[in-house]
């Protein structure tokens, strides 16, 4: 990122939106993000006249075990500022998450403990190993906030929680409405961003990455930065992104989900079936294909979306299996079914009916959903729709390996 002596720093309009629209591409907003000649108030400004890599600070409080492509977002912006020759710096939440961040939330969250949160800590890393580049030297720092969190004493807290009032608290969305609806507030939420913006401190940040709900958290940043002496980060905000069902927001427990360590068929299947009004915030956000060369045909859309996304987690080869099973599948004419994952019925006690296999196999989520499903037309066994309600097995071995699937994007391999 160093100029030779020989290069302008002046640049046109149309030189510098080329230039920099990796950094542009699939961002909500940037802040501050003034059209002046001032690197400290235009983030384009500081990347064309900066003489070393930026230091680019983002988060992630390891409170479950898996991630989903919705979180991805961020950490691809991230591999973004890698490749353009500047410095990643990850910061595991180990001690904020103990805390629990309180945005979006209309209720106190679940404090986990040391333990819980270094084993989620360690599956986080593992799954974001195919975004980041985690071998070239100096691109990537792997913090743990817990570094200098643990070490503030009371002196240090007070004399952080002076930087701001409650008022300010309570312009928080996620307060404000909780307060406003009398859900208790404790004091230990308020701390959240006070520690989140302090790890902005500790870093050096000179750039913060999040999702649009994180704007208040990176802006206290900021604050503390100043109060601290040091020149304030710029926030860069990606989208939240819309799940599967094409409405509410990707989350687990919503179901609506592709996680980052499912099999090739399952993400596969799932992304296949991406909604039509989905698709180009798919591409732009989870891709780096351009997006003025897509295909007209929604479907050939969903395919190269499917295809593309499981390619960079599973590779080419994996991603091409799996999209040759799912139509296989779909037709009911698979006969390599290796792909498919698989669900042992040694959890099952037989005789079972199969409405209760769907459901302890997680295609369905319950008895009474599977009995839906079934009575729908949506369950298949190796391909042959079944329509009797309370069909039930004897044995396990009338079952091993046949392919158990419900829709067209849900199947488990049966084996003992």
């Amino acid at each position: 990122m160093t100029q030779s002596p020989g290069e302008t720093k002046v640049q046109s309009t149309t030189d510098s939106v080329v230039k920099f629209t990796w950094l542009r591409r699939g961002v909500s907003e940037i802040f501050p993000d003034q059209v002046a000649d001032n690197s400290l108030e235009n983030l384009e400004k500081r990347l064309t006249n900066t003489h070393r890599p930026l230091r680019v600070k983002l988060g992630i409080d390891p409170t479950s075990p898996d991630i989903h492509l919705g979180h991805s977002i961020p950490y691809r912006k991230l591999r973004a500022f890698q490749d353009a020759g500047h410095t990643a710096v990850l910061i595991i939440g180990d001690f904020t998450a103990r805390i629990g961040d309180p945005t979006g939330k209309s209720e106190v969250r679940r404090q986990l403990n040391e333990e819980m949160v270094a084993q989620n800590a360690k599956t986080y890393l593992e799954q974001l190993r195919p975004i980041l580049d985690f071998d070239t030297p100096g691109r990537l720092e792997v913090r743990y906030n817990s570094e200098w969190l643990s070490k503030l004493d009371l002196a240090k807290i007070l004399g952080l929680l002076t930087t701001m009032t409650v008022g300010q608290m309570l312009a928080k969305e996620g307060f404000a409405e909780r307060y406003t609806q009398e859900n208790p507030i404790y004091l230990h939420e308020f701390l959240y961003p006070i520690m989140q913006g302090y790890d902005s401190v500790a870093v050096e940040a000179d750039v913060e990455l999040g999702g649009t709900d994180q704007k208040f958290n990176i802006a206290v940043g900021r604050d503390l930065q100043r109060h601290f002496g040091f020149p304030p980060q710029f926030g860069v905000l990606m989208p939240i992104l819309i799940g599967t069902d094409g409405v509410q927001k990707m989350s687990k427990s919503l179901g609506n989900y592709v996680g980052l360590s499912e099999d090739p068929l399952t993400m596969y299947s799932k992304l296949e079936k991406t909604p039509d009004r989905l698709l180009e915030q798919y591409f732009e956000l989870l891709t780096d294909l351009p997006l003025d060369r897509l295909p007209e045909n929604p479907r050939d859309r969903q395919k190269l979306l499917a295809l593309n996304i499981v390619s960079q987690y599973h590779g080419q080869e994996a991603a091409a299996k799996a999209q040759q099973t799912a139509m296989s599948l779909i037709q009911g004419a698979t006969t390599d079914t290796s792909t498919v994952p698989e669900f042992s019925l040694s959890q099952v006690e037989f005789p079972a009916k199969l409405f209760y296999i769907l459901s302890a196999s997680k295609l369905c989520k319950s008895s009474s959903d599977a009995r839906r499903q079934i009575q729908g037309g949506a369950v298949r066994i190796d391909g042959d729709r079944i329509t009797q309600l309370d069909l039930a097995f004897e044995k396990p071995e009338q079952l091993y390996d046949k392919v158990l699937q419900v829709g067209k994007n849900k199947f488990v391999r049966l084996v003992p």
